[in-house]
């Protein structure tokens, strides 16, 4: 049956375009990744600004962080059912109108509760968005290349936070921290118009829209009321109470156990028709998935948290403007695009245990590296803090291109969708609660030595460091398992 000309499923729209049709749909989706990813961690070289509009205390201000990583984590548990229910059209493109509505609502916005509902409404969509790229690398491209398409999805999307913070600290300088929120602005219009020409109305897998069973909602209040609770539990560990920081912790265990009791009995029940899990728990069988999301919830923790963590430490503890923290930055930034672009060809030919292993290691020790910046001259404390921001960037180039690809490759491929949804709601909680963790350690190192900054900043990168080669232990059992000869 040949494709109505007007018609915009999936095999209508490669009709048209012919073979560069995937790489236009990557494209379109790569542009509001771009988006989702800048709006999570441009924020940052404005928090110390909008902290002084506001009158912030620094518990309050990481809100700004956590609040759109506490929302982003939970939504990306949805990104299965929305597709399923509306296509990928319809989906994504709802995701830019309120991701766009965030960035103008918090960039005109008058009080500091209505900057925190335009972060959750920001992080809400950006969680939704995220896992969609990979589920399309892995369904419309071969195996042999998407290695390559994760590269250049890569590429595209780190330049985003890599020339982010110059640009955006240039602009809190000479315009303030609302411009901040502007930026996502024209990244979500584009979106929208590519959308509309490459991004098929069909749910995964071809099917049409609407097909899918109903959302599992106590599955999802589960998940949002643990993650609410270890968030701040965590903040309370810092600057509340013993009593209600362990309530709440325990809380999230609490939670995390009736979540998983909940997903196994929907498993286990399920009749035709009936909502299915929000989780598909026997993902995990399948080892090379099982370590790959344990390596993205630590990955996550280290990760983000050093996105948080690293212009505090740059301006905070070595005194430098939002501008010049942007202009530092974007050396390391670049190369992490060039590092990734080259890496994504190697995931193609080189077993994926061994790159992510390699990238863990060199991130590890960016990290532990930082205890040499502020000790020596200005000269050599700007050396030090982009040579080693650049060999962590070297280490993500590693990480980012193989780690979703390599460790979905098991699943079959009506459990993809369920998988990078998965895989990417482990790494952004590990990312919440890195941003939490980081600040936590940082407060308790600073009473420890009196106000002074430098040993404090110091001490939390190393701890940061240790996450990193936590991971390793999982990463090197990302490899196949072998082949017993019968």
């Amino acid at each position: 049956m040949t494709p109505h000309p007007s018609d915009d499923s999936i095999a209508a729209l490669r009709a048209r375009h012919g073979a560069r049709y995937r790489w236009l749909l990557l494209l379109s989706v790569m542009i509001g990744t771009m988006a989702s990813v800048m709006s999570s961690t441009i924020v940052n070289v404005a928090i110390p600004d909008m902290s002084q509009h506001f009158n912030l205390g620094q518990e309050r201000a990481q809100w700004v962080t956590s609040g759109f990583m506490a929302a982003m984590t939970v939504s990306m548990l949805t990104t299965p059912w929305l597709l399923s229910r509306y296509g990928y059209r319809r989906t994504y493109a709802g995701c830019m109108w309120l991701l766009l509505a965030g960035g103008l609502a918090g960039g005109f916005a008058q009080h500091y509760p209505l900057v925190l509902a335009a972060r959750v409404a920001e992080g809400l969509a950006a969680g939704v968005v995220q896992p969609i790229p990979a589920i399309i690398i892995l369904r419309a491209f071969e195996p042999g290349e998407q290695g390559r398409a994760s590269g250049i999805f890569g590429t595209g999307v780190v330049l985003a936070p890599a020339i982010g913070p110059s640009i955006g600290g240039l602009l809190v300088d000479a315009f303030g921290w609302r411009s901040i929120f502007f930026m996502v602005v024209p990244f979500c219009l584009a979106s929208l118009w590519l959308a509309r020409r490459f991004v098929p109305v069909n749910a995964p897998g071809g099917a049409m829209a609407g097909q899918g069973a109903g959302l599992d909602w106590r599955g999802l209040l589960l998940a949002s009321a643990g993650t609410l609770c270890l968030l701040n539990g965590l903040v309370e560990l810092k600057g509340g109470t013993a009593v209600m920081a362990w309530t709440l912790l325990g809380g999230a265990v609490i939670a995390l156990l009736a979540f998983v009791a909940l997903q196994r009995h929907m498993l286990r029940s399920r009749t035709p028709g009936a909502s299915a899990p929000l989780m598909n728990l026997t993902l995990f069988r399948d080892r090379r998935f099982a370590m790959g999301s344990v390596v993205a919830f630590i990955y996550g923790t280290a990760l983000f948290g050093s996105t948080y963590l690293l212009p505090v430490f740059m301006q905070m503890g070595l005194g430098m403007s939002a501008a010049f923290v942007g202009t530092i930055l974007l050396p390391a930034g670049l190369v992490l695009a060039v590092t990734i672009s080259l890496v994504g060809r190697l995931a193609d030919r080189h077993p994926t245990h061994r790159l992510v292993s390699l990238g863990l290691a060199l991130l590890a020790a960016s990290f532990v590296l930082m205890v040499t910046v502020g000790s020596g001259s200005p000269g050599m404390t700007v050396t030090w803090l982009v040579l080693w921001a650049i060999v962590g960037r070297i280490g993500l180039g590693f990480i980012l291109p193989s780690l979703n690809v390599g460790a979905m490759r098991g699943l079959h491929h009506v459990d993809i969708p369920q998988g990078a949804s998965v895989i990417n709601f482990l790494r952004m909680l590990g990312g919440a609660a890195g941003v939490s963790l980081c600040g936590i350690v940082l407060e308790w190192r600073l009473a420890a030595h009196g106000g002074e900054r430098m040993p404090a900043f110091h001490e939390t990168f190393v701890m940061l460091g240790a996450v990193c080669a936590l991971a390793l232990l999982a990463a090197w059992r990302l490899r196949p398992e072998p082949r017993h000869k019968g």
